[in-house]
């Protein structure tokens, strides 16, 4: 019985029931094989569902064929529950290697013999001395394959690494030739907090036998494009070139946007479900906004992690637009990087468009639900267009009531106005159209495009945020220009620029006033507040 193929939002990829890219064709198979085959222990690691167990399952299945080595995945993360009970943690470890030995290799040496091992040699040896006596037995070199070793906390973690490395010496007679640790980050970057040891002790000295670091990378936009082909390929329905190229700009290839977008496209979009229909380019804007709208578990992950102080420190001076932030801590660059929030070529920039969407939204969750205007009072009853001059006053209002109190609210103060306005627009347009967002190390600005459908076509407004250093005026010339810059570039005839004050020792009579301005023969309107 043949199933049809879909896209995978969840768990390891099945190339039988759906839709992929050939998951070893995603790393550098050749040089695996190569570390494998000169005994090296290393580490793969990459975000989360980015397709990391899919790659180590089908690494385990070719090396397993091929026939030169026996070689075993395990998943560790269970063991996380166990905290800093090192005897739980290396108990359920050993527990996962007899239970995959026996389910993928048939092998029941392990099962057999790990309880006796632990219950002799103790929680600090038992993992290597099973190793070693599995290892002994076996006719074939062993490879092992630990995916969510970043998942183990404290000295857990720690006695994992250390007997590892106490077992290496030993290879590949009396210890596996090869060990791929598989995580998020790179075993380097971790600050393992022992309680035993009443220190930090870092993961590149527990794990200091490490010859390389692997990251899986995302798709390129080739990658995307055949995904997607074979959909076309099962259905008949195409994918128009310019939503494959949107998907590439939205995502670019980070593999659970792109198969969810796939999915909601073609599965849950009425439209696309008509397998008719091609797939355009406006479908895969709509499947972008109900993603999002519906805070999957992917985005309420990384909406979790938004929280972290680390996070911040770096996510916070991309929103507001600072020259250069004060202080980058190197670890937090690399950890955000790692979480695949960022990415650090050339600039440091969010990770793809709609992560920038995503972000600012998740930050200001609650204040939307929580902000009592209603769109209807901005929709002008003759054209169904947003009356934004009204929205801008009343927004203008909003603030000067409430910033204070509500910027107090943010985690991401230095972002506070930005966010604020954005949260005050997202309640407004969200529940009939869509805002677009550009914000950025070193901008100074955060550019907005309000996209309003009504009876008669679709409205695209421009609003600048911008914060106000220095004389006033300057500040305005150089804003009006940029805001007509990217109203020329979106195609819209309607630009506005808000000019945040904050200096505290100013009146709000004075950071209050709107006014007109004319650049290039259209007409901007700058709002103080």
């Amino acid at each position: 019985m043949t199933h049809e193929r879909f896209f995978n939002t969840a768990g390891p990829v099945d190339c039988k029931r759906h839709y992929c890219l050939p998951p070893l064709n995603r790393f550098n198979l050749p040089e695996i094989l190569d570390l494998i085959r000169q005994e090296k222990y290393f580490v793969l690691h990459a975000p989360r569902q980015t397709g990391k167990t899919s790659c180590l399952l089908a690494l385990m299945e070719h090396l397993n064929q091929a026939g030169t080595y026996t070689c075993l995945y395990i998943n560790i993360e269970n063991a996380q529950a166990a905290r800093e009970n090192v005897k739980a943690g290396i108990r359920s470890i050993l527990a996962e290697l007899a239970d995959k030995a026996e389910n993928y290799l048939h092998d029941e040496f392990i099962g057999k013999h790990w309880k006796e091992i632990l219950e002799n040699d103790g929680e600090f040896n038992a993992f290597q001395k099973t190793l070693s006596e599995w290892a002994k037995a076996s006719p074939k070199p062993l490879v092992l394959l630990i995916d969510e070793v970043d998942a183990l906390i404290g000295d857990t973690l720690i006695s994992l690494l250390r007997q590892l490395r106490s077992g290496y010496a030993g290879r590949p007679a009396l210890f596996p030739q090869s060990v791929i640790l598989c995580g998020v980050r790179d075993v380097r970057d971790y600050r393992i907090h022992s309680t035993q040891e009443k220190t930090i002790i870092t993961g590149g000295s527990a794990f200091n036998i490490k010859a390389e670091s692997l990251r899986l990378g995302d798709f390129s936009r080739d990658e995307i494009a055949l995904l997607y082909q074979c959909h076309t390929d099962a259905t008949g329905q195409p994918f128009m070139p310019e939503a494959v190229d949107l998907a590439g700009e939205l995502t670019e290839g980070q593999p659970w946007i792109v198969n969810a977008l796939g999915y909601e496209v073609c599965w849950k979009i009425p439209e696309g479900r008509d397998r008719a229909n091609p797939i355009t380019a406006e479908m895969i804007q709509a499947a972008k906004e109900r993603i999002i709208a519906r805070r999957e578990t992917h985005i309420d992950q990384l909406a979790d992690k938004l929280q972290e102080e680390r996070v911040r420190r770096v996510i916070e001076p991309i929103l507001s637009g600072v020259d250069t932030p004060e202080d980058y801590p190197p670890d937090d660059l690399s950890y955000v990087r790692d979480l695949g929030l960022i990415k650090t070529e050339g600039q440091v920039r969010i990770a793809n468009r709609l992560y920038q969407e995503v972000i600012p939204r998740e930050l200001t969750y609650v204040t939307q639900l929580t902000i009592s205007e209603q769109p209807q009072w901005y929709i002008r009853p003759d054209d169904g267009q947003l009356d934004m001059p009204k929205l801008m006053a009343a927004f203008q209002e909003f603030f000067r009531k409430h910033s204070e109190s509500w910027g107090e609210r943010f985690r991401y103060k230095e972002a506070g106005p930005q966010l604020l306005m954005q949260a005050f627009l997202s309640r407004i347009i969200n529940g009939g159209g869509r805002i677009e967002r550009e914000y950025g190390l070193g901008m100074k600005r955060t550019d907005l495009l309000a996209i309003w459908p009504h009876r008669n076509g679709v409205q695209h407004v421009v609003i600048e945020l911008k914060i106000r250093y220095g004389d006033l005026d300057e500040t305005i010339r150089g804003g009006v220009e940029q805001t007509w810059e990217y109203m020329d570039r979106c195609g819209a005839t309607e630009g506005h620029l808000v000019m945040f004050d904050r200096r505290k020792q100013v009146s709000w009579a004075e950071k209050i006033f709107c006014r007109q301005e004319q650049y290039r023969g259209t007409t901007i309107t700058v709002w103080g507040m």
